[in-house]
């Protein structure tokens, strides 16, 4: 089987598996050339876009227009070419990608880390990922997840946070905050009476632009800026996997994760003056 991956929630990355993704890191210019790389990617494959029969897609979450793009294209191509069309969301994976780290997968040996792990939870822990991505506006999307990508709920603490317009539709599971709000989050999850000694490894987009705000966490390990796809090919495979064992009831709805309450709203109905009604161009008497 021939699969296609095109992900969009941060630049943009498309590939076929069990060859080298092209990627674009600069998320102001990756719309324009998103058919553009899924075209080289296809020709570094050997590939005719006839022989794909599935492509798995990033879900985001993710600000609108990049994430939308990468989406409607992947869905286009999938309806055009008869191929299955499967989503993640972009945070799952993550977990994947600290377990890739801690094992040493030659795959990420040129990621930059840094590592945190605290001696007496170093040995026999349970590991956790915070796994993020940038929302801008200084905010992070954000994921609690075991290992397996199973998600930790992330509880909802005092002292900060999004509020009103800005908290946007989140659950307990995926949601979207101040990374020092986060890091009180993860706290109350991880700490109590019954917690178990864990490790909490921070990934994906905006970590490292917070690096010293993980200090605070109860138990902090690795954090990297990096995503799974930044494995090469080894990357487009796994991300492929975790999407097909994500699947397990068939296919999940193809629609982009956004988290964030949109900016603009349908604007109130026009102001009457003068009290004479709606306007009107029949003649009067």
């Amino acid at each position: 089987m021939s699969v296609l991956v095109v992900d969009t929630a941060f630049g943009s990355w498309v590939g076929v598996v069990g060859g080298d993704p092209v990627g674009e890191a600069d998320s102001r210019t990756h719309v324009e050339s998103l058919s553009r790389d899924i075209s080289r990617a296809l020709s570094e494959a050997g590939l005719v876009p006839s022989r794909i029969d599935r492509i798995v897609v990033g879900l985001g979450p993710a600000p609108y227009t990049g994430l939308r793009v990468g989406i409607v294209t992947a869905k286009a191509l999938g309806f055009a070419l008869g191929a299955s069309v499967i989503g993640i969301d972009d945070l799952t994976p993550q977990a994947r990608l600290t377990v890739a780290l801690r094992e040493g997968d030659p795959a990420y040996a040129s990621l930059t880390r840094r590592e945190r792990a605290r001696a007496e939870a170093a040995s026999g822990a349970r590991h956790l990922t915070l796994a993020v991505n940038d929302a801008r506006r200084r905010q992070l999307y954000a994921a609690l997840l075991e290992d397996d990508g199973t998600p930790v709920p992330l509880p909802r603490v005092g002292g900060g946070g999004l509020d009103g317009k800005d908290a946007g539709r989140g659950s307990a599971s995926m949601d979207i905050d101040y990374p020092d709000a986060l890091v009180r989050r993860v706290n109350a999850a991880i700490t109590g009476p019954s917690a178990s000694p864990c490790v909490v490894d921070v990934a994906g987009r905006g970590a490292a632009r917070y690096d010293a705000v993980w200090d605070a966490l109860a138990a902090s390990g690795l954090v990297t800026d990096g995503i799974l796809l930044d494995g090469g090919p080894r990357g487009l495979e796994l991300f492929a996997s975790v999407a097909e064992r994500r699947q397990p009831h068939g296919p999940r709805p193809v629609e982009p994760l956004y988290l964030r309450r949109p900016d603009v709203s349908v604007p109130p109905p026009l102001k009457q003056v003068l009290g004479s009604g709606p306007a009107t161009k029949a003649a009067q008497p």
